[in-house]
């Protein structure tokens, strides 16, 4: 009697996907989050172009850009904390894709040189919390319906993105070769609109009894100032760590392709091949992380998933060959195909009374990543030369190996 009763529970449980399908908040999250991605994406590989080419700015001064970065974390602070008194998720969502909008178009109206790093630094910065308030959004809705099936859910909503990932490098690039670099930045920034439509007239459902407060109540007062530094310290530790890991990513993209062509004179389809599979294994591991995750537990996963970080940045660093490049990409993948899945779900869980501000200050990593990254690579292909400048992410990821060995261990452990 037992199996049968078993297996019309199992039955009975909606699949994440038909989950996603049925809401039309999860569904237009998904939609909204791959037009995030694709526009960003886009944009990110032309930037330096646009700057160099058309705004003649140096080659030094134009890897400065990227430190513009470090004022999104503190923007998407702001919002995720007004956020979190307030309830209004959708609301700051909207705001912020128009800021984005704003800011797109204004960088690609720029004809002065200081004019691109302070949008990025004043309105772009803003612009990427809004993902941030539609994972909170999510989270939200998840909770007042007691989903079964909340982290599969989150992994399809955050699966969208890196298809917009994927896309959008090779479509920008189309694009500013077509029509130049100004017509694809305001692509990128109609993209960032964009992502309103999908959203239409959605409100996020109220969170149900007992379930961690994630607004500002009597019963649970917020201060002023939002969550302290101490209730917040697991958060912000674990979003170090991540930025240990997402450090690669910049020097990655910055080095191996000019490795593969001048030092080992890999053919175009080759290189492009070794580019192209990482993010396609990303994809079909996502899923596989979060089933596996919930056997092991999320911490203890993502301490294997930084390993592979390791592994990766060794294979570009001492292979020297076209099979280490395709190693390195795999190895790669699977970095991402767990802290993709999974990355966002422990920041909530590490701040649960505020999950719009967890949620803006772990997508903002990346930004501080890219700066980490970019300063680490210029610096680091000086002294050590290609390829051996891969070694210095793989130093980084064997520091976030260690650090999140050590919380997978702690009372923060997220299972």
């Amino acid at each position: 009697m037992l199996p049968e009763l078993a297996a019309a529970d199992v039955a009975a449980t909606p699949s994440a996907a038909r989950t996603v399908w049925n809401s039309p908040l999860y569904r237009g999250a998904t939609a909204a989050l791959f037009l995030s991605g694709l526009g960003t994406s886009a944009a990110a590989p032309q930037i330096t172009l646009f700057l160099v080419d058309d705004l003649h700015v140096s080659l030094t001064t134009a890897g400065l850009y990227y430190l513009t970065n470090i004022t999104a974390p503190i923007a998407g602070y702001l919002i995720g904390a007004r956020s979190d008194r307030t309830g209004r998720r959708l609301g700051f969502f909207r705001l912020c894709a128009l800021a984005g909008f704003l800011g797109w178009c204004a960088m690609a109206a720029a004809n002065q040189l200081w004019m691109p790093f302070v949008i990025s630094a004043l309105v772009l910065a803003f612009a990427g919390a809004a993902g941030s308030q539609l994972f909170a959004a999510v989270h939200d809705d998840l909770q007042a319906t007691a989903s079964p099936v909340g982290d599969g859910v989150v992994s399809i909503v955050r699966m969208a993105l890196t298809a917009g990932w994927i896309v959008g490098p090779v479509a920008g690039s189309l694009l500013a070769t077509a029509a130049g670099p100004r017509v694809m930045l305001v692509a990128t920034g109609v993209c960032t609109l964009a992502q309103i439509v999908p959203m239409g007239f959605s409100r996020a459902r109220p969170r149900r009894p007992g379930a961690p407060s994630t607004v500002a109540s009597e019963a649970q007062p917020e201060r002023p100032g939002g969550p302290g530094l101490r209730v917040m310290l697991p958060l912000l530790t674990f979003t170090v760590l991540y930025v240990f890991v997402y450090a690669g990513e910049p020097i990655k993209y910055g080095y191996l392709t000019i490795y593969m062509h001048n030092d080992l004179h890999l053919p175009t389809a080759v290189s492009g091949a070794v580019i192209g599979i990482q993010p396609l294994i990303e994809l079909i591991l996502m899923p596989v992380a979060v089933v596996v995750a919930r056997r092991i537990g999320m911490m203890p996963l993502m301490v294997l998933g930084a390993a592979l970080g390791v592994g990766a940045n060794l294979c570009f660093a001492l292979t020297g060959n076209a099979a280490g490049m395709f190693a390195g990409q795999i190895l790669m993948g699977g970095v991402w195909g767990v802290f993709a899945a999974l990355g966002i779900i422990v920041a909530q869980r590490l701040l649960p009374q505020a999950v719009a501000t967890a949620s803006a200050i772990f997508m903002s990593s990346p930004a501080i990543a890219s700066a980490l990254g970019g300063l680490t690579g210029s610096v680091g292909v000086d002294l050590l030369g290609l390829p051996h400048v891969f070694l210095a992410p793989a130093l980084y990821g064997l520091i976030a190996t260690g650090g999140i060995a050590v919380m997978s261990r702690s009372r923060h452990a997220v299972s």
